[in-house]
């Protein structure tokens, strides 16, 4: 079975990743050196995410999967 794309979910979730980094004032390229991750991509929506990347962003952030997706309905 292939990816399933859901651009509405991944609309939300890259915005709500910018919507963390700006409110740390985390630049792309902080991030990027900090743990290793392109997020410009995944921001742009031009990427799909996987859990495990999705994880370690939140781990940068200090919160859990609940908590991020806590603001996306």
């Amino acid at each position: 079975m292939g990816q399933i794309k859901d651009d509405k979910l991944l609309q939300k979730v890259a915005d709500r990743i910018k919507q963390i980094r700006e409110h740390n004032n985390i630049t792309q390229e902080v991030f990027y050196n900090d743990i290793g991750i392109h997020i410009a991509r995944i921001e742009a929506r031009k990427a799909n995410i996987s859990l495990s990347t999705l994880n370690a962003i939140c781990k940068y952030f200090q919160m859990s999967l609940s908590e991020f997706f806590s603001e996306i309905d």
